[in-house]
């Protein structure tokens, strides 16, 4: 029996691109390095803000102390311009509000920041009581590293069988597969549908209403 859903962040609740690529574009050229297009951040996210800053840098300039530097400085501007072209998909207000409503508990697994997931969450989503929202931070590694599902787990007191995962890349697949549940791709994300299908996705689906019609309704 269902009983906990859990939903990557950028590209599965929120559309976060745009912000995510103006914050590193803005240190780019201020460094004096060429920038990226939307499309090619589409590939560059996934795996955290450190490899995302990584994926951005010239590869001759990827040391770990300039990356360190570099990310302090997407931070600094990240934080203050985090909500300024981010939105929630279509329909995914209502695929929350319904599921809430039918007493599903509801957990977020981000390999974003906490503070920002949890600003996001709270902007975005007031109305929604989410029963765990995990980032990465002291022993808990980024995703696929499944101690932070396992985290969710173990806080909402859920076994796997008794859960859902939905998310946009391999990465999200794979976390899911290694927490031992069934992952569910999302079309609507960054990645492709080709992606998830070879990174173990058990179902795909192409909007987030169809979450509710196949495993609630």
């Amino acid at each position: 029996m269902l009983k906990l859903v859990i939903f990557d962040l950028d590209g599965t609740l929120l559309n976060t691109i745009g912000d995510l690529a103006d914050a590193t574009n803005y240190v780019l050229t201020q460094h004096k390095h060429p920038t990226h297009t939307l499309n090619e951040y589409n590939a560059f996210i996934g795996n955290g803000i450190r490899k995302l800053i990584e994926r951005s840098v010239p590869e001759e300039f990827r040391t770990k102390e300039y990356l360190i530097g570099f990310t302090l400085e997407f931070l600094d501007y990240y934080k203050k311009h985090i909500n300024e072209k981010t939105y929630p998909y279509k329909d995914i207000p209502l695929l929350l509000s319904t599921l809430q409503d039918h007493k599903l508990k509801l957990a977020v697994a981000s390999n974003k920041f906490q503070e920002g997931v949890d600003f996001l969450l709270k902007y975005y989503f007031p109305e929604i009581d989410f029963a765990a929202a995990v980032g990465p931070g002291g022993d808990i590694s980024t995703k696929p590293d499944p101690k932070m599902v396992n985290k969710i787990l173990s806080t909402v007191n859920v076994s796997p069988d008794e859960t859902l995962y939905l998310g946009d890349s391999n990465v999200d697949m794979i976390t899911a597969r290694n927490a031992g549940i069934k992952p569910i791709g999302v079309s609507w994300g960054y990645r492709t549908r080709k992606e998830l299908e070879e990174n173990g996705a058990w179902r795909i689906i192409d909007n987030p209403m169809d979450f509710y019609d196949l495993y609630v309704k």
